[in-house]
Formats: structure tokens, sequence, C-alpha cells
């Protein structure tokens, strides 16, 4: 079983976070005060810790740095009202590893935790993705199939290594903006849809994944069987 902490002091956002955890398999523990929350992860014994951005005693940031100086890595899921760039840059910049904007979607936070903790297990980012014939070098910016070139763009290259970072997993909308894009928000476009659709053509081949677009909403990289 995995055990979460979160530090949250408004209850009606905690207790809609440890309902959706706790759906998921998750032992999930509550600190009301960033000052409890801080000295409970210190404790240590979490699989995961989520730390509200916006804290009235002791500011989230300040409980990242402070975990990181201590040598704590357990992974941190931040929750922040949507932000500006500089901001979300500041919150990820404080060794945070990840961060969800208020609202989110029912389902959305623990496969981010999913993410992160396998991240985690991983140890270290590969310089080299690889499902089935189809590899991708994240140092030389190349994709192959079978030996072959596939052409991409460059958004393309980045939407595919996320895709290929979280094979088999759900991912949404919003985690495909914030991490593939950097919009805080959904632009209110059809990016996304496009780029899909662009690169789901481009993968099409004997034995490569395929992206399929769920009945539920999000998208999923599948290997091939």
């Amino acid at each position: 079983m995995k055990y979460a902490l979160v530090i949250e002091q408004d209850e009606a956002t905690a207790q809609a976070v440890m309902a959706e955890l706790k759906g998921h398999g998750f032992n999930v523990q509550w600190a009301c005060s960033g000052s409890t929350g801080l000295a409970m992860a210190v404790a240590g014994g979490y699989d995961s810790i989520i730390v509200a951005r916006r804290l009235s005693d002791i500011d989230g940031l300040t409980i990242v740095a402070t975990l990181r100086a201590q040598h704590i890595l357990t992974p941190i899921l931040m929750l922040s009202v949507p932000a500006a760039v500089d901001v979300r840059v500041e919150q990820l910049r404080c060794s945070g590893d990840d961060y969800l904007t208020k609202p989110f979607t029912s389902g959305e936070l623990a496969a981010r935790l999913a993410m992160l903790q396998r991240r985690g297990e991983d140890g270290s980012c590969p310089a080299r993705l690889v499902s089935g014939p189809l590899h991708l070098d994240l140092d030389t910016q190349r994709v192959t199939r079978d030996g072959q070139a596939l052409e991409l763009l460059p958004s393309e290259f980045k939407l595919l290594a996320f895709l290929l970072r979280n094979i088999g997993q759900r991912v949404t909308s919003t985690m495909l903006f914030e991490q593939v894009w950097g919009y805080p928000f959904d632009p209110g476009n059809q990016i996304i849809e496009v780029h899909i659709e662009r690169l789901r053509r481009k993968l099409v081949g004997p034995g490569t994944p395929t992206l399929l677009t769920l009945r539920d909403g999000g998208y999923r990289l599948q290997a091939a069987a």
C-alpha cells in the first residue's frame, strides 16, 4: 500500500484529495497546517507528499525547500491556484516535482502521483525511450522506427516523449497543456486534438504503440501486444 501525506489547510479541498487517493488504494494522512505537515514529512514514511502552495503559517514553497535541504527526496506534488509562468517556474525550481492547479478533474491527482512515484523508482530520466521498433533519443531529438527516421515537429517530439514516459497510463488534456505546452489552463483551441491526430498518423506501423483517445477523456499510448 502507498502512503501519502496531504498538507492543506482548506478542509473541503483536503477531504476531496483524500477521498480520491483512498479510492485509488492510498493510505492518506492529513495535516491542516504547514508546521504540522512539515514535522510529519520530516518524520518520513511517505511515498508521496501533496502540499498546498498557499498556507497561512508556512508557505508551501518553504516546506518543499526545507525538505530538500534535509535531503528528503520523497516525490512532492504542489497544489496551487492558476498561476503565471514565473510562479510556476518558481514552484518547480524549489524542487517540487510537479504541480497541479485547482480545480482539478477526478482521477487526475492520483494519475500525477503514480507518475511521480514511477519516476522516483526509475531513479533517473533515461536518454532513450523505447517501445517496440520505436526509439526516441532525448539527446539528439531524433525518433526512429525500425531504424528509419520519423519527421516530427518539435511540439510533436515533446508530446511523444511525454506519452512514452507514461506509456500505458491515462493522461489528461490538463497534463498535456502543462507538461508539453506549458499552459496553466486550457487555451480554448484544438491544439491537443490536432497534434494527437497528426502524431497518430505518423506512428502507424507494425509493432509501434497505438495512440488512443479515451471515452472518459484523455489519451493513452498503448504498447503493441
